[in-house]
This record gives structure tokens, sequence and C-alpha cells, in this order.
């Protein structure tokens, strides 16, 4: 195996678990990046000849090395695979009753590159470095051991393989993978979008801040913005809103969010919302329509995609989430509780609660915040790496001032 050497000093935040090493920490005139072949493994060295652990490489990349393991000569093989995923599994197992679950959270699980989704008997996986993608083959064979699955879909389509020197796929790596399947979460049923739907499928990292809101739905309008397939206001529908009004860009994630909200409305009983009012568009455009109809809604949930994907992009992403956040409030009613989340790693909690305060201060109201969200136990925090501590939500009653 080879090895691969750093600066001086550059090994600090290793020796603490951090698993990336970027390309100007590495020292080229010892250890030429272009010597490596994408997803070869290597040891890592320190200046004076210590080894905090084992990786692999990627000279194209700008993280040109992801350690996978504290140990020297431990690379990511078929053997440290089953072994991660057997301990991924069980902690899945141990949280939860139902095999729905984000079953491999990637630096999370000690796995980086690797992040899988569980629905049942089908499994969705996301492969973004090089590193694993040289060991696919072993790790759908891990998966597979592991689970029983009867099929593996490879949802190899994000940008970031892209940054990696990989190419984009979607394909079937095992068995067979249905369109749709059903999922259960909070009491809820869903449909959820498996070949066409966003990214692998669901978004089980929301699954706890979905229960909290839907304390508050009995009875109320409820508005669902950025819907995707409905989660926030099936959660909602089923614990007893009046009714559920979606809104998102995609007319078939609108078309099935609507589904979704029916069938847990219908699951309520007698009172429970039975129809559901699917709005596709701009989702900012749509919300300015509301506020010009008049419409206001005792609970309203805010869950928009990923503003600031990249740090360059922070001034203008951070607008977005203002400009979001006020629109929602014009349409949160008096006393009415509103929820407002951020899955952008670039836009930390602080600056989150700012926008929050600064919409409120704004439309002139009063937000009392009663619960801050994080991502599910299903996506483990690595201690290290803030970059895995990404989601962030507040929930906050709203008064007018």
């Amino acid at each position: 195996m080879k090895t691969l050497i750093l600066k001086r000093g550059e090994e600090r935040r290793l020796r603490v678990g951090h698993l990336w090493v970027f390309s100007n920490e590495v020292d080229v005139q010892r250890t030429p990046l272009k010597d490596f072949a994408p997803g070869e493994a290597a040891m890592v060295m320190d200046d004076g000849g210590r080894c905090p652990g084992t990786a692999y490489v990627n000279p194209a990349s700008l993280i040109c090395a992801r350690m996978v393991s504290r140990r020297e000569n431990d690379p990511l093989n078929a053997d440290l695979l089953k072994t991660r995923i057997g301990r991924a599994l069980a902690l899945r197992q141990a949280l939860f009753d139902t095999p729905h679950y984000r079953l491999c959270f990637g630096e999370g699980d000690m796995l980086p590159g690797l992040v899988v989704d569980r629905y049942g008997d089908t499994l969705v996986a996301q492969i973004t470095t090089a590193g694993m993608d040289v060991q696919t083959d072993a790790a759908v064979a891990a998966l597979v051991e592991a689970t029983g699955a009867t099929g593996v879909l490879l949802r190899n389509d994000t940008a970031s393989r892209e940054l990696e020197g990989l190419p984009r796929e979607v394909r079937v790596a095992y068995g067979s993978v249905p369109d749709t399947t059903e999922i259960s979460e909070n009491g809820c049923t869903f449909t959820v979008p498996l070949t066409a739907g966003q990214k692998t499928g669901w978004f089980y990292d929301q699954r706890d801040n979905r229960a909290f809101a839907a304390r508050f739905a009995k009875g109320q309008d409820v508005l669902d913005v950025f819907c995707y397939v409905g989660s926030f206001g099936a959660t909602a529908a089923r614990a007893g809103a009046a009714s559920v009004t979606l809104v998102d860009a995609s007319l078939p994630a609108v078309e099935l969010a609507v589904e979704n909200v029916k069938a847990n409305g219908r699951a309520y009983g007698p009172g429970g919302v039975d129809d559901a009012d699917g709005l596709e568009g701009d989702a900012f455009e749509a919300m300015a329509e509301l506020r010009r109809e008049g419409r206001k809604f005792g609970l309203v949930c805010l869950d928009p995609p990923a503003f600031i994907k990249r740090r360059k992009d922070a001034k203008q992403g951070l607008t977005a989430y203002q400009r979001a956040n006020e629109l929602a409030l014009d349409l949160v009613a008096d006393g009415g509780v509103f929820v407002t989340c951020s899955c952008s790693q670039h836009l930390d909690r602080e600056e989150l609660r700012r926008v929050l305060t600064h919409a409120a201060a704004k439309r002139k109201m009063q937000a009392q915040i009663i619960a801050q969200g994080h991502q599910g136990a299903d996506h483990p925090v690595h201690p290290a790496m803030a970059e895995t501590d990404y989601l962030k939500s507040f929930t906050a009653r709203i008064f007018r001032a």
C-alpha cells in the first residue's frame, strides 16, 4: 500500500477523527498526488512518519483523501464494508420497529461516500466518491447480505460525482426495484417514488420534526411549502388537520403529495381531512399569491432545498432564506405555528435563528420558539465533522406584535 504524506501540522484534524484530507495539505514533493489512481488505498503519514490511519485517494478531487480507518493497513474492502454496514444496521434496528430508515449515512457511519435508504426489502443507494465507487460490487453484496434486500437501486445522479470525476447514472444493481413503494413513519403511510424521486426517494431526516409539528395540526388549516410528496402535510392530516395546502415546483410530486394527504386524512377518521389543495409552481410566487388572497393558516411548514450549496453562494442563498421566511410568516394566523428548516450545511443554526428573528421583526410579529429540531437519529453526527450536522429547524408560535 502506498503512503500519502502530509505537510507539517496538517494531521491535527485527523488525530481527533476528522475524515477528510484536502489536496493543499499533502506534501506533493514527497508523495505526488498524480501517482495515485482514483480510489486507491493509502496509509496516511504525518511529517514525522506517524500514521493517523488508512484512507482512499482521489487525485482529481479537492478532498483528495477520505479516511476509512484509524489503523494502519486497514483499507476499504469487502470485510470492512460488512463490519461497518452491520454496525449501522444494528443502530437502526434498535431505533425503529419497521425497516424504513436511512441505513447508511456516509461519514456519520464511517462509510464516506455511501448513503443508503431502506424501504423494506428495497434499498436505494447513492455513491458519491471514487473510493467507494471502486467498491460498488462489494458494498451492494454487503448490503444484500445484511438486510436480505430483494432489490438495490443506485441513484448515482448527484452533481457531487462530477467533482470526483465520476459519471452520473441510475441503475438497478441487484434484483428488481419498483417505481414506487410504501413506507410507514410516525403512524402514517406514504407512497414514495424511488426511480424518479428526489435524491434517494424520501427524506427520513425530518421524521422527528414532522411528528412534533403535527401536534399543532388538529382542526387547523395547514400549509406545506416545498412539500415534495407531502411529508409534513400528510403527517398533519393524520393528526386531524382541517385542510392541507401543498406547494411544490414538481407537478408529479404535488400529485403524489395530494394522494398521501388524502390517504392519511381518511385514516384519521370522521372529521379528518379528505381533500388537499395542491399548487404546482414556484414556491415564492405561490406564497405571494396566497398572501394576496388573504389566506391564513394555523400551521405553516417551510422546508426548502439547500439554497446554499457552496460557500460562495452564501450571500445569495441567505437572501433566499430570508425572503422565503418573510413570505411564509405573512401566511401564519395570529397565534399559529411556523416551522422553518434548512438542510444547508453552510447555513448554521444561529444564522437560521437570525433569519427567523429578522423576518418576524420586519413583519412586526412576535416569534416564540418552542422547539429546535435536528436530523433524526438514523443520520448520526460525526463529532469531529460539523459537516455531518446539517439539518436545522425551529418551530415557533407567531403572534401579531
